[in-house]
């Protein structure tokens, strides 16, 4: 229940809209549940182009606008995270102090909260998390869900993002941290054939960035230390892998 919270998000929407354009307005939430059978809220449209696993075959996709595309994905995660929480209104969102201990510690709870088999490679990555914890960079709004499946592009200019759903994880913690879940979904050409069966977007695609290539354009663009990444990177395809298990746990017991 706590992560799908309508009433969360709505109240995430209706602060965040002013100050970041690409969050969808939030116009009404009903906790009636005669109306619908469970509390909902309604946003307004945002009317564009949502890309999947690969760009649809009508949309002419070039090298350079999957460049800029690339570009603007990671430009617009900067702006987010460069927003004040206190002036948006957002500020007792979350409790950044101790977020990434948190997080660590409750992943790897969820794994062996879902656990079927024994796999000696999850004793190592956690020993490994749990060992190599950085110190927290700073406190940011964070999505927390960032990828391509998730922005909504003008379909004047694939390249210019004009919405962002999915916002009932958002929160106020490390914002390394987000950028490090956009890593784990970005699937680069040279990536081995298992992991390009899993892509969520066509990030492979010639012209994109690549993993090592968003980090130093997100570091200039934020000014943020980002040497700690692969931690971030490693962690992230982690709570993927435990959402993976979870899923299968349940279709493991029927």
């Amino acid at each position: 229940k706590t992560a799908h919270d309508m009433g969360r998000e709505y109240r995430v929407l209706s602060k965040l809209h002013a100050a970041y354009t690409p969050a969808p307005e939030a116009l009404l939430y009903c906790d009636d549940l005669s109306v619908l059978g469970a509390p909902f809220y309604v946003m307004e449209p945002v009317r564009g182009i949502i890309l999947r696993k690969d760009a649809p075959a009508r949309l002419s996709m070039t090298a350079d606008a999957a460049r800029r595309l690339s570009e603007s994905f990671v430009d617009n995660l900067a702006r987010l995270h460069s927003l004040d929480c206190a002036t948006v209104g957002l500020a007792d969102l979350g409790k950044p102090q101790g977020y990434l201990e948190r997080q660590v510690r409750g992943w790897i709870q969820r794994y062996y909260g879902s656990q079927t088999h024994d796999l000696p490679e999850v004793e190592r990555i956690a020993a490994w998390l749990r060992e190599h914890l950085p110190s927290t960079s700073d406190a940011a709004l964070i999505h927390n869900d960032y990828k391509y499946d998730n922005v909504v592009l003008d379909p004047g200019d694939i390249s210019r993002i004009i919405g962002v759903l999915d916002w009932e994880m958002c929160t106020i913690g490390d914002p390394l941290s987000d950028l490090g879940t956009a890593l784990a979904y970005w699937v680069e050409a040279q990536d081995p054939p298992d992991l390009q069966q899993l892509r969520w977007g066509p990030t492979a695609f010639p012209g994109s960035l690549t993993r090592a290539e968003l980090v130093e354009r997100y570091a200039a663009q934020t000014g943020r230390e980002v040497s700690g990444v692969p931690f971030y990177a490693a962690f992230a395809r982690f709570k993927v892998a435990v959402i993976v298990q979870q899923i299968y746990y349940r279709y493991h017991h029927g």
